[in-house]
């Protein structure tokens, strides 16, 4: 049974086999950046099976015009079983009267089809469009 709750105690080794499991390598690169930007985020929750972090999903903003879905990771061995649904939907109930909740992510069909069905629409949908600087 999967439990969904707040991950308060950073532990950079279980965060690091989380990012490692779904090869999201570049916050790798930087742990230092990635420990603080846990630290300093609005929200984080976790997915845990028999006491085992299996995924994670990270919030930042202010809560009220907006909060944005920074990253949201399942470990391959327990994706496909409604546990990223079941995060984005706790985020969704936590933060239910904020003005915007958005999110980035990669242009494929399966995260498109995941992101829609939870009620999420793409932005060119709604005439907007996303910029970004990295």
């Amino acid at each position: 049974m999967i439990e969904i709750k707040e991950y308060t105690n950073f532990d950079l080794t279980e965060i690091v086999n989380l990012y490692k499991s779904v090869e999201w390598n570049n916050y790798l690169k930087r742990q230092d950046m990635l420990e603080e930007a846990f630290k300093n985020s609005l929200c984080v929750l976790g997915a845990y099976m028999d006491n085992k972090l299996v995924g994670i999903i990270r919030a930042v903003g202010d809560g009220v015009s907006i909060v944005f879905i920074q990253d949201i990771l399942v470990q391959p061995e327990y994706q496909r079983q409604g546990i990223g649904t079941m995060l984005i939907k706790e985020i969704m109930k936590k933060y239910q009267t904020v003005y915007q909740m958005e999110l980035l992510t990669e242009n494929t069909e399966k995260t498109v089809a995941f992101y829609k069905s939870v009620g999420f629409t793409p932005a060119n949908e709604i005439g907007c469009l996303s910029f970004i600087r990295m």
